[in-house]
Protein backbone atom coordinates (compact mmCIF):
# COMPACT_ATOMS: atom_id res chain seq x y z
CA UNK A 1 0.00 0.00 0.00
CA UNK A 2 3.07 2.54 0.83
CA UNK A 3 4.24 1.50 -2.62
CA UNK A 4 1.12 2.54 -4.57
CA UNK A 5 1.01 5.79 -2.47
CA UNK A 6 4.67 6.44 -3.22
CA UNK A 7 4.28 5.95 -6.91
CA UNK A 8 1.35 7.86 -7.05
CA UNK A 9 3.05 10.89 -6.12
CA UNK A 10 5.58 10.08 -7.66
CA UNK A 11 3.90 10.23 -11.16
CA UNK A 12 2.28 13.68 -9.68
CA UNK A 13 5.69 15.39 -9.09
CA UNK A 14 6.36 14.19 -12.91
CA UNK A 15 2.90 15.61 -14.39
CA UNK A 16 4.04 19.11 -12.64
CA UNK A 17 7.37 18.99 -13.61
CA UNK A 18 5.88 18.09 -17.27
CA UNK A 19 3.08 20.96 -16.85
CA UNK A 20 6.06 23.75 -15.73
CA UNK A 21 8.50 22.68 -18.76
CA UNK A 22 5.52 22.85 -21.47
CA UNK A 23 3.91 26.42 -19.81
CA UNK A 24 0.54 24.31 -19.70
CA UNK A 25 -2.22 25.97 -17.73
CA UNK A 26 -4.37 22.84 -17.78
CA UNK A 27 -4.53 20.76 -14.43
CA UNK A 28 -5.87 17.51 -16.03
CA UNK A 29 -3.34 14.94 -16.86
CA UNK A 30 -4.85 14.38 -20.48
CA UNK A 31 -4.45 17.91 -21.03
CA UNK A 32 -1.15 17.96 -19.54
CA UNK A 33 -0.20 15.19 -21.81
CA UNK A 34 -1.65 17.09 -24.82
CA UNK A 35 0.14 20.29 -24.38
CA UNK A 36 3.32 18.52 -23.79
CA UNK A 37 2.90 16.81 -27.75
CA UNK A 38 2.38 20.04 -29.17
CA UNK A 39 5.01 21.63 -27.06
CA UNK A 40 7.43 18.59 -28.87
CA UNK A 41 5.85 19.24 -32.33
CA UNK A 42 6.75 23.30 -31.91
CA UNK A 43 10.52 22.41 -30.96
CA UNK A 44 10.55 19.81 -33.57
CA UNK A 45 9.40 22.25 -36.45
CA UNK A 46 11.95 24.79 -34.75
CA UNK A 47 14.97 22.25 -34.85
CA UNK A 48 13.81 21.26 -38.17
CA UNK A 49 14.17 25.22 -39.41
CA UNK A 50 17.63 25.49 -37.76
CA UNK A 51 18.95 22.65 -39.42
CA UNK A 52 17.85 23.99 -43.21
CA UNK A 53 19.65 27.74 -41.75
CA UNK A 54 22.26 25.54 -41.17
CA UNK A 55 22.47 23.80 -44.33
CA UNK A 56 22.61 26.74 -45.93
CA UNK A 57 25.25 28.69 -44.67
CA UNK A 58 27.43 25.43 -45.63
CA UNK A 59 26.51 25.59 -48.77
CA UNK A 60 26.43 29.32 -49.39
CA UNK A 61 29.29 30.68 -47.16
CA UNK A 62 29.01 34.27 -45.78
CA UNK A 63 29.98 37.19 -48.24
CA UNK A 64 32.25 39.44 -46.91
CA UNK A 65 31.88 42.87 -48.69
CA UNK A 66 35.28 43.45 -49.96
CA UNK A 67 36.54 46.55 -52.81
CA UNK A 68 39.80 46.40 -54.55
CA UNK A 69 40.85 49.14 -56.82
CA UNK A 70 43.81 49.01 -58.64
CA UNK A 71 45.10 51.52 -60.84
CA UNK A 72 48.37 52.18 -63.09
CA UNK A 73 50.64 55.14 -62.27
CA UNK A 74 53.91 55.84 -63.83
CA UNK A 75 56.23 53.17 -61.79
CA UNK A 76 53.59 51.26 -60.10
CA UNK A 77 50.35 50.83 -59.01
CA UNK A 78 47.76 52.49 -56.58
CA UNK A 79 45.90 49.71 -54.58
CA UNK A 80 42.64 51.09 -53.15
CA UNK A 81 41.29 48.21 -50.22
CA UNK A 82 37.88 48.08 -48.63
CA UNK A 83 36.71 45.63 -46.39
CA UNK A 84 33.77 45.55 -43.47
CA UNK A 85 34.58 43.02 -41.93
CA UNK A 86 38.24 42.25 -41.85
CA UNK A 87 40.17 44.53 -39.29
CA UNK A 88 43.76 42.69 -39.51
CA UNK A 89 43.83 42.37 -43.15
CA UNK A 90 47.24 44.56 -43.48
CA UNK A 91 49.79 41.82 -43.35
CA UNK A 92 47.58 39.86 -45.40
CA UNK A 93 47.38 42.27 -48.21
CA UNK A 94 50.73 44.02 -48.11
CA UNK A 95 52.46 40.19 -48.26
CA UNK A 96 50.51 39.55 -50.87
CA UNK A 97 51.80 42.73 -52.97
CA UNK A 98 55.02 41.42 -52.46
CA UNK A 99 54.22 38.17 -53.77
CA UNK A 100 53.33 39.68 -57.09
CA UNK A 101 56.40 41.78 -56.96
CA UNK A 102 55.52 44.71 -55.70
CA UNK A 103 57.15 46.94 -53.19
CA UNK A 104 54.89 48.94 -51.42
CA UNK A 105 56.53 52.86 -51.05
CA UNK A 106 53.61 54.39 -49.12
CA UNK A 107 50.41 53.42 -47.37
CA UNK A 108 47.81 54.84 -45.35
CA UNK A 109 45.35 52.09 -43.72
CA UNK A 110 42.89 52.47 -40.95
CA UNK A 111 41.43 49.90 -39.18
CA UNK A 112 39.04 51.16 -36.90
CA UNK A 113 35.35 49.37 -37.81
CA UNK A 114 36.50 48.08 -41.04
CA UNK A 115 39.79 47.72 -43.00
CA UNK A 116 40.40 50.61 -45.22
CA UNK A 117 43.93 50.81 -47.63
CA UNK A 118 45.12 53.04 -50.05
CA UNK A 119 48.63 52.38 -51.46
CA UNK A 120 51.25 53.02 -53.57
CA UNK A 121 53.59 50.16 -54.75
CA UNK A 122 56.06 50.26 -57.10
CA UNK A 123 56.63 47.26 -59.35
CA UNK A 124 59.75 45.22 -60.16
CA UNK A 125 58.44 43.95 -63.05
CA UNK A 126 56.82 46.64 -65.71
CA UNK A 127 54.83 43.94 -67.61
CA UNK A 128 52.21 43.29 -64.39
CA UNK A 129 48.97 45.01 -65.47
CA UNK A 130 46.23 45.98 -63.08
CA UNK A 131 44.49 42.83 -62.78
CA UNK A 132 46.94 40.93 -61.56
CA UNK A 133 47.23 42.82 -58.58
CA UNK A 134 43.41 42.77 -58.38
CA UNK A 135 43.42 39.14 -58.05
CA UNK A 136 46.48 38.76 -55.66
CA UNK A 137 45.02 41.06 -53.20
CA UNK A 138 41.68 39.09 -53.57
CA UNK A 139 43.03 35.77 -53.21
CA UNK A 140 44.67 37.18 -49.87
CA UNK A 141 41.64 38.16 -48.25
CA UNK A 142 40.06 35.10 -49.38
CA UNK A 143 42.46 32.87 -47.58
CA UNK A 144 42.47 35.33 -44.68
CA UNK A 145 38.93 34.05 -44.15
CA UNK A 146 39.11 30.69 -42.98
CA UNK A 147 41.85 29.35 -45.47
CA UNK A 148 39.59 30.61 -48.76
CA UNK A 149 36.50 28.76 -47.81
CA UNK A 150 34.47 32.35 -48.04
CA UNK A 151 33.18 33.60 -51.24
CA UNK A 152 34.53 37.34 -51.35
CA UNK A 153 31.79 39.47 -52.99
CA UNK A 154 33.34 41.61 -55.35
CA UNK A 155 31.61 44.98 -54.87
Amino acid sequence: MASRIQRRVALRRKFKLLRSLTHSKSVRKSSIILDALDYISQLKIKLEALNVEYANLIHHPIQVPTVVKVEKIEKGFLVRVKCEKGRDLLVSTIEALELTGLIVVHAKVSCNQSFCMEAIAEAQDQTQDTWDVNEAVFNAIAKHFNGGDRMIDKA
